[in-house]
């Protein structure tokens, strides 16, 4: 069997699917290619207006599983023309979707990717596997973070933290001994609120380096008000995403508070910054060192106002220990279908809250393979 797998990533900042071909044999994995298909405004908006109460939901959600489906098939394709493989060559596809709704402390908990994966298996020709989340909620869980566990398996008895810094941020905390419990959990807002300020004041995506957050002043006021958010007292296991935090949540915060839009910015930097090295300063982890992932791996003045808050630790991109920033994600969930097809567990139980661990996943197979009646 192929051990090259293609791994499909869409996370909480919307901002484009993210596909890497990853061969696992021999250790440690290597990314063959990669590619990127940026969402546009007009899906991103849609997308959007799915991850909130609204008229229609299920005839919008209907056809956005559809059309995000074709998508990832796309950038499947893509990225296995970019490493030259064919069909045949590639065990299986790895597909986390795109979330729209990630509700674990409901009465009744859910999480929800769509993203159709029949979709996916039917143009790709390649068995993909997907809806990794529910089976863990399904075993107690939170169904999130699930990164975790791939962090733990790629730098086995390494110890340190990874913290990934999407539209949401977690973190995972690596005793040096695989024979020890891994602690993981999302921490509060990454660049969400971040990217939605720079929308706002500025119609940009994102505030390139923090550039503009590195022009303001952090506002001690609404910094205090924005952490008494519950969820960052809550205890672990815990994650979150556009639920909570999200631009209602800062506009609640601002009416309280009236400052310019560059004192907003490094504000809320600050508050990335915070809630981070807080999380992170407060486990045992093998050794002070903290390696950051995901696209606020690229903001300078982000990883500053990190650094500055975890004295005598060192903070460097994940590709100091060979992960790339901006697609380790992406190979996580190729894992992830790697450990479904093997019949191996994709959850840490130590990091969900479930209550064991669990194969994750279901898988939409290209071919039968069960026996005639």
């Amino acid at each position: 069997m192929s051990e090259c797998y293609v791994g499909l990533m869409s996370g909480t900042s919307i901002d484009a699917i993210d596909a890497a071909v990853v061969d696992f044999e021999p250790f440690p994995p290597r990314c063959i290619a990669t590619a990127s298909l940026s969402i546009d405004s007009d899906l991103r908006r849609r997308i959007l207006a799915l991850c909130a109460a609204g008229e229609n939901e299920i005839e919008r959600m209907g056809q956005l599983d559809v059309e995000l489906g074709q998508l990832f098939a796309r950038a499947a394709i893509e990225v296995m023309e970019k490493a030259g493989l064919r069909v045949d060559e590639v065990a299986a596809i790895g597909s986390h979707g795109q979330t729209i709704r990630h509700e674990p402390g409901s009465r009744y908990p859910f999480t929800l990717q769509i993203g159709d994966p029949n979709i996916i298996a039917q143009q790709t020709g390649i068995t993909t596997v997907a809806d990794f989340r529910r089976r863990d909620l399904a075993v107690g869980g939170q169904g999130a973070p699930l990164a975790p566990a791939y962090h733990r398996w790629f730098l086995r008895n390494r110890g340190g933290a990874v913290v990934n810094i999407g539209g949401m941020a977690n973190v995972t905390l690596l005793p040096a001994s695989m024979e020890e419990k891994v602690v993981g959990f999302d921490t509060g807002p990454g660049n969400v609120l971040i990217d939605g300020w720079m929308a706002h004041c500025r119609g940009e995506r994102m505030d390139c380096d923090g550039a503009f957050a590195r022009s303001g002043v952090v506002s001690e006021e609404l910094l205090s008000t924005m952490q008494q958010e519950p969820f960052f007292q809550q205890s672990p296991p815990k994650s979150t995403g556009r639920e909570r935090f999200n631009m209602r949540w800062l506009d609640a915060h601002l009416s309280a508070v009236e400052r310019p839009p560059q004192d907003v910015a490094a504000t809320l930097v600050e508050l990335t910054a915070t809630t981070i090295a807080e999380s992170v300063a407060l486990q045992p982890v093998g050794e002070h060192a903290l390696w950051i992932c995901g696209g606020g791996a690229h903001n300078g003045y982000l990883l500053e106002r990190i650094a500055a808050q975890l004295p005598g630790w060192q903070v460097d991109s994940s590709e100091a220990v060979g992960m790339d920033p901006d697609w380790v994600e992406a190979m996580a969930f190729a894992w992830l279908a790697r450990q479904t097809l093997s019949g191996k567990e994709g959850n840490l139980p130590s990091v969900t809250g479930a209550q064991e661990a669990a194969i994750l996943g279901a898988v939409f197979p290209v071919k039968s393979t069960f026996l005639p009646i």
